[in-house]
């Protein structure tokens, strides 16, 4: 049984490997990129717009919603990135109803690799809402004994963000797997339907744990603007 699509060697010259992973990731991001301009290439800004158009907005509109909700005030800033990691692992996960498709979130590398964007996105957000210098006298707040404290707070989110991710994904993948050796073909098929909702729900949450960062490293900005906190 296979734990990861990095087992999975499609193309190899001495060390050069081109496996599931690196197939697959680009794969999942031609079909967003193909996918996002075939369905944005109609849209109106008239009065009139058609039934997809204003699905979309609900949806969209929904998003925007959720990251305000979690303590984003300017929704629509963050809505490109956060959106394009959601629709990454849902598109990752969903995509399992293929056969001989391998989910590229069931390696430990791609995991890695979105909770890098996410570390790499909080402190740009963190900037450019607060500006440089606010953005790192936080790391020395309440005072400079935090600042490693802060700094290994940091690393260690990241480093969660990508286990959560890749343990999740593993898992139910090898619990199917288990179960094909082992039972009838029926409830593997079952399984596999629950595996489509758990990568759709670890989606959502990795989404909501990056928008949660993201608003930690801008909230002081804002509570510093807020009517009546100068006196």
């Amino acid at each position: 049984m296979r734990l990861s699509p990095d087992d999975v060697i499609f193309w190899q010259y001495g060390f050069i490997k081109l496996n599931a992973t690196m197939v697959f990731t680009w794969g999942v991001m031609f079909v967003l990129a193909v996918g996002s301009t075939v369905i944005t290439r109609h849209l109106s800004t008239g009065l009139t717009r058609s039934r997809w158009q204003n699905l979309l907005e609900i949806v969209v509109t929904a998003i925007e919603k959720q990251i305000e909700e979690v303590g984003l005030s300017h929704p629509h800033t963050y809505l490109s990135f956060l959106g394009t990691i959601f629709l990454f692992v849902a598109t990752a996960n969903l995509c399992t109803i293929f056969p001989g498709y391998e989910p590229p979130t069931g390696s430990l590398s791609t995991t890695v690799a979105l909770a890098l964007c996410v570390f790499v996105a909080v402190p740009l957000f963190g900037i450019e809402e607060q500006g440089v210098g606010n953005y790192f006298q936080s790391y020395l707040k309440p005072t400079v004994i935090m600042l490693p404290f802060n700094i290994i707070s940091e690393l260690s989110r990241t480093l969660a963000l990508a286990v959560r991710l890749f343990g999740n994904m593993m898992s139910g993948a090898m619990i199917v797997g288990i179960l094909l050796t082992i039972t009838p073909f029926i409830f593997p098929i079952v399984m596999s339907l629950l595996g489509l909702l758990t990568g759709m729900v670890q989606a959502y949450i990795f989404s909501i744990l990056a928008t949660v960062y993201i608003a930690a490293a801008t909230r002081t900005r804002q509570i510093q603007s807020e009517p009546g906190s100068q006196h």
